[in-house]
């Protein structure tokens, strides 16, 4: 199967060292977990402001957020997924993660999230997680479940 096209809009400048690990990531997380051929999808690199803006907006949760994912509905089009910088930031420092490595999860998650995998329930999760830590490893990056820091 050829890969889709993945368009990444890098609007927080800080981002651009980690652009290509993420779409990689993406990319990584599309080719494992689907079957329906290639459809394209967007990220989007943004700034906290704007992930909390999208979480008010499209959640109804008033705080910023690490990763959103918006399936489109439409056959022919995946999705979107927009990650925050600074909140992914934050989590990959308390966390004991590279930023690179933690990125790089949440651009797998949101793939997932916009395959129709969640995690809200236990029996999801025991289906999300496990793939996640699977498609991780593809990329040599340590299963993002188990913290170095306690």
């Amino acid at each position: 199967m050829k890969p889709p096209q993945v368009t990444v809009v890098v609007e927080d400048a800080r981002w651009r060292k980690a652009r290509t690990q993420v779409k990689r990531a993406a990319l990584a997380a599309y080719a494992r977990a689907n079957a329906d051929g290639a459809k394209p999808f967007t990220i989007l690199l943004t700034t906290d402001r704007k992930l909390r803006t999208l979480n008010a907006d499209f959640r109804g949760k008033d705080r910023a957020t690490n990763v959103l994912s918006f399936p489109s509905g439409d056959p022919d089009y995946l999705g979107d997924i927009a990650i925050a910088y600074g909140v992914t930031a934050k989590e990959a420092s308390a966390e004991g993660k590279s930023f690179a490595h933690h990125a790089s999860h949440l651009a797998v998650h949101g793939v997932l999230h916009l395959l129709g995998f969640d995690h809200e329930r236990p029996r999801d999760a025991k289906l999300m997680e496990p793939l996640e830590i699977e498609i991780l490893a593809g990329l040599k990056i340590p299963n993002p479940y188990l913290s170095k820091a306690a």
